[in-house]
């Protein structure tokens, strides 16, 4: 089985990716297509260089990566991914092979997050006209980070069994501190999961907003609406 999680920034991403990659029979891989997405546009993000440096920039290369073999010997494959990565002259075939899931979180709560790392923002930096347009391409199941919060053990039990997947109780927890198979822009953005043993409890009230992350909010939340409306 090869698994497809696309989400945005700031969206439980990492920690997911820590559950499955706590089993023993998933092999994960983190942003394989930030370092190629980088070097294509061009952008000046956190760890730039760094991120060049340490990671296959071509894009077909990754691609060929996703559709080869399971790496380490493993059984399955978990791939994080960004849907705001995948830029026009990308190569998505490969992504017919993979069980497609899509992770969505409030905007409010993505821009507030994002915001506290990066001071300047785009509604493409956080990737929700991405994920609706990805999600229109490739269809998939859809996940809410607040409802995994909210209940782990359920949530992850419902998507095991939507997807034809023994849950293993080891997704619940994991080692405190960085993994082997984190980008090296673990340095820069997962400072919170590294100080995690397992998912952070439910989330309390939405956060308020600048004036002009305000406007933001209001140009994502039709996108987060219509896949919210698809959810497990």
């Amino acid at each position: 089985m090869k698994i497809a999680m696309w989400s945005g920034p700031r969206n439980l991403s990492t920690a997911m990716m820590y559950a499955f990659g706590n089993r023993a029979d998933f092999a994960v891989w983190d942003e394989p297509f930030y370092a190629p997405f980088l070097a294509a546009t061009g952008l000046h993000h956190p760890m730039r260089e760094a991120i060049l440096s340490a990671h296959e920039t071509d894009p077909h290369a990754v691609a060929a990566r996703c559709s080869g073999p399971v790496p380490d010997g493993k059984k399955h494959f978990y791939m994080k991914h960004m849907p705001h990565h995948m830029i026009a002259s990308f190569p998505l075939d490969w992504a017919k092979d993979c069980i497609n899931i899509h992770l969505i979180r409030h905007p409010a709560r993505v821009i507030a997050s994002y915001g506290a790392k990066r001071e300047e923002m785009t509604l493409a930096d956080i990737g929700y006209p991405q994920q609706t347009a990805l999600y229109d391409r490739i269809g998939g199941l859809v996940i809410d980070s607040a409802d995994i919060r909210a209940d782990p053990e359920k949530m992850l039990k419902k998507l095991c069994k939507n997807i034809g997947l023994d849950f293993d109780p080891a997704m619940l927890h994991w080692p405190a501190g960085p993994r082997k198979d984190d980008g090296i822009w673990a340095a820069h953005w997962y400072g919170a999961v590294h100080e995690s043993t397992g998912f952070a409890g439910a989330e309390g009230p939405l956060p308020e907003l600048a004036e002009t992350q305000e406007k933001m909010l209001h140009l994502a939340m039709p996108h987060y609406e219509k896949l919210a409306a698809e959810k497990l």
